[in-house]
């Protein structure tokens, strides 16, 4: 992204593009709509305030590498819960590490000791940087950069509470018989399991739209199954929608790198980021019988 930004989820490799464009968590479509209008007009070469040559090819690659990208993710409902979701996930992952976490900014450490009023400390927060986030194109990498550690401090600090807060049931194990060697049968076929093989064949025949709901259920029960987010990610190159794909990848790498589907998702996601550096022949499609998924489950004979 050409943006060097290494602070809150930024740092974990998820582009926060709600700190991008200025907005809590919690925004809805009217919001995000209505905050990236304000942005676009600040930015947009016919409405900039910086008439500098400079500030006008800053503010446009803006415009074109964070903010459009941020803003069409967001805009659709499906691919904002689904974002939503990674990041709920993750701050879930790294709850228990908030007590060993650097923060760079005095806002962070402050939303980091508000655990009683959370919420209202994190508006207040986030609303004292949006309100001139982009007034001076010089300082937005820095306030998205802040944005994005008070989300990162939110996310960890809540999901944090709602781990803690949640009971232990005890359960009572009735005593049982002991099974006769010929009563025992193989273990039953999980739910996730029949999903990601019915994802993984209509994978093959190209119907990614069907696959992605599969992946997204089976996510629903194992929100951290690497395999899920790898044939996720890959779904999402296929349908050309690089940044869910990004979303899933680096989630499945991080979950498990020597998982063989998050390997080969992220050797196609580097593909689509850094095509320099891919040399596909002609005809690569046609000839594996699915082009990313005909090399990651193999050419049916």
């Amino acid at each position: 992204m050409n943006f060097p930004i290494q602070q809150g989820l930024f740092k974990y490799d998820i582009t926060d593009h709600y700190a991008i464009l200025g907005l809590p968590l919690n925004a809805d479509s009217k919001q995000i709509r209505k905050r990236y209008l304000m942005v676009a007009r600040c930015l947009h070469p016919d409405t900039c305030k910086d008439k500098t040559e400079q500030g006008k090819k800053l503010a446009n690659k803006l415009l074109s590498k964070l903010v459009n990208p941020a803003y069409e993710l967001l805009s659709k409902e499906e691919s904002r819960r689904e974002y939503l979701l990674v990041l709920f996930q993750m701050g879930q992952n790294l709850a228990a590490e908030l007590s060993t976490i650097t923060l760079a900014s005095d806002k962070a450490q402050q939303l980091f000791q508000a655990t009683q009023n959370l919420d209202l400390v994190y508006y207040k927060l986030v609303n004292s940087l949006v309100t001139d986030e982009y007034s001076d194109l010089l300082q937005v990498l820095s306030k998205i950069a802040q944005l994005s550690e008070l989300n990162l401090v939110y996310l960890m600090v809540k999901q944090g509470q709602q781990v803690s807060a949640q009971p232990k049931p005890q359960i009572k194990t009735p005593p049982q018989q002991p099974i006769k060697e010929s009563e025992k049968t193989a273990p039953p076929v999980s739910a996730v399991d029949n999903s990601i093989r019915r994802a993984k064949e209509y994978l093959e025949r190209r119907n990614t739209s069907q696959a992605i709901i599969e992946l997204r259920e089976a996510l629903k029960i194992e929100p951290n199954n690497c395999t899920c987010h790898g044939l996720l990610g890959l779904a999402y190159l296929q349908e050309k929608q690089p940044t869910m794909a990004k979303i899933h990848i680096n989630k499945a790498w991080k979950v498990n790198p020597n998982n063989p589907v998050a390997i080969k998702a992220k050797e196609a996601l580097d593909k689509v980021l850094k095509p320099d550096t891919a040399t596909p022949s002609k005809g690569t499609d046609k000839s594996t019988g699915g082009g990313l998924f005909g090399s990651l489950f193999g050419k049916k004979k």
